[in-house]
């Protein structure tokens, strides 16, 4: 049976170029980039390559790129990193209810130390209000992070409008840009953030390997304890084979990305348009016009996404929804509930993400397994048959 591929939002495949890449370093450059020696030069040289190839792709200085272990970690470093710089006895951090557990977390994790933290609601379009932001500032205000794109309808935020507010207030701006990178430009000059974290494997580089954008001037701590690597923003000897991989993957989406991103809009619509015409009881979750070119969420009255997932992988599709199963129970997605589902439809809905190796054929075929999925679904849905 073949299979087909709908899940890029959860990880990517590496791309041939950045396996040979990321082989080739592993296979010839062992040295420890700290060291003075050949050996540990020639890794410098490359950590620094791929440093500068990933600066060209947000339009920063090299010396601005941290490499981490990947989003999360950025994250974390972002958000403990300047709470812990500031250090004063009353902080507050302002984010909003859709982000990532990354920074939802990471939030939970300083209002146990004693931060407050206010979470921004935003409406049924999944796009946050600037001026909610600016009336959630405070004087006691650090630091302010909203995400990019979000993972799970791929909605795109007013960064650069909540920017100037923040500015204004002399305060800091993170976003969690690990579902943007790749997809859509990204200049973080334009967009105005002092903090930009970025993952390697949602761009066709391997896992365990990230960025944490952080602009000159902007002072944070280092949240590991060690030597004084990445100018002592982030101890550890680097992965150098996972930043050449992460550089490599940078290059390649700097060249493709004016050519790619309206040719994954168009197979994303042609998805979309096939399924809520040939489907009933369906639509888009969040803002149709607003969001990342490969991202389409739709729900599915009378049946559990979860049971699309597997129907669907049964026929080949890898697709996803939102929610996460915990000890057997499955909860309805934080981002979906947030724009106002109801819980019942929050567990409807799956996800599609689609990617480079995605075509028209793979497109159409699983809009006929959607289609005979759900039909099946619905005939044998407890849900349906209560509403019958």
């Amino acid at each position: 049976m073949d299979r087909f591929y709908f899940d890029h939002n959860a990880t990517t495949p590496v791309s041939p170029e950045v396996v040979q890449a990321s082989v080739s370093c592993l296979a010839e450059v062992y040295g420890n980039a700290s060291s003075i020696h050949h050996f540990g030069q020639m890794a410098k040289q490359r950590l620094e390559m791929a440093r500068r190839q990933t600066a060209a792709l947000i339009g920063c200085q090299p010396q601005e790129i941290v490499f981490v272990s990947g989003g999360t970690e950025a994250d974390n470093l972002a958000l403990f990193g300047v709470l812990r710089y500031a250090n004063r006895p009353q902080m507050h951090v302002v984010t909003t209810t859709i982000e990532h557990p990354a920074v939802l977390n990471a939030c939970a994790q300083l209002e146990r130390e004693g931060v407050a933290v206010t979470y921004v609601r935003v409406g049924s379009s999944g796009v946050v209000d600037p001026d909610d932001i600016r009336r959630a500032l405070r004087a006691s205000t650090i630091l302010v992070s909203v995400m990019h794109a979000n993972n799970e309808i791929g909605t795109l935020q007013p960064i650069a409008e909540i920017s100037r507010i923040v500015r204004e207030a002399n305060l800091y701006l993170h976003s969690d840009g690990v579902q943007a990178l790749a997809k859509i430009p990204v200049d973080v000059s334009a967009l105005g953030v002092d903090l930009y974290s970025m993952s390697g494997h949602k761009i066709y580089a391997p896992k365990g390997v990230g960025v944490l954008f952080v602009r000159k001037g902007a002072r944070i701590t280092s949240i590991n304890y060690g030597g004084h690597h990445e100018r002592e923003r982030r101890a550890g000897t680097e992965n150098v084979p996972g930043a050449v991989a992460l550089g490599c993957a940078a290059e390649s989406a700097a060249r493709r990305i004016e050519q790619e991103a309206p040719e994954l809009a168009t197979l994303r619509d042609r998805l979309e348009a096939g399924i809520l015409g040939r489907v009933s009881a369906t639509g888009v979750n969040g803002a149709p016009d607003r969001r990342t070119p490969n991202t389409t969420n739709v729900y599915f009255d009378g049946i559990e996404g979860e049971a699309l997932v597997i129907a669907l992988d049964l026929r080949g599709f890898a697709v996803s929804t939102g929610a996460a199963c915990s000890s057997g129970a499955v909860e309805p997605s934080h981002v979906l509930t947030a724009i106002g589902l109801p819980a019942e439809r929050a567990r409807s809905s799956v996800r599609f993400s689609l990617g480079r190796s995605n075509t028209v054929e793979q497109v159409d075929a699983l809009i006929d397994a959607v289609e005979d999925s759900v039909r099946h679904l619905r005939k044998i849905s407890p849900v349906t048959q209560a509403h019958a």
